[in-house]
């Protein structure tokens, strides 16, 4: 493997989980990663809660995005390394041709998005989603890429996707 990879985090919508998980990747990765976010139905514009919760963590929110999976399938994207899909609705979907093969994984979080409640609940979703990315996210980090076989990498995301 490389020592240098590229990792797109994909949902439906492209609003919160996938990129609260691209600003998480890019900075406790920085040098080593650099991550994207991307949707098959993007929104248009990332939910105010996850970016209150980005800022909350003391991340930068520049230059954030709603964006089509598009963007990463056609000529001049990067070449992916790894694709994680974060909601159950885009591990369901036909997924375009990536270029290059990159290993694929499913990390399903719950969206919060979909929470309906008082603030304090809905803010309490966007806390958990944030965390349960940020430990996967963790974990990532801590696998000895540069040492191990395509096979071994496949087992040990798709076991962090079950943690």
């Amino acid at each position: 493997m490389a020592d240098h990879y590229n990792i797109l985090f994909l949902c439906t919508g492209n609003s919160a989980r996938s990129i609260m998980a691209e600003v998480i990747l890019n900075h406790k990765g920085k040098g080593r990663f650099t991550a994207y976010s991307a949707g098959s139905h993007p929104t248009g514009q990332p939910r105010p809660e996850a970016l209150q919760q980005i800022k909350s963590a003391g991340l930068s929110t520049a230059g954030l995005r709603s964006k089509s999976w598009d963007e990463f399938s056609g000529q001049g994207a990067p070449k992916l390394d790894f694709v994680f899909t974060v909601c159950d609705n885009a591990a369901k979907e036909q997924c375009p041709y990536w270029p290059g093969q990159p290993m694929t994984a499913h990390w399903g979080i719950a969206d919060p998005a979909a929470v309906k409640g008082t603030p304090e609940e809905i803010g309490r979703a966007f806390r958990d989603a944030f965390t349960v990315l940020d430990r996967r996210i963790g974990l990532f980090l801590s696998l000895p890429l540069a040492t191990l076989e395509d096979m071994a990498i496949k087992r040990e995301i798709d076991q962090i996707g079950r943690s």
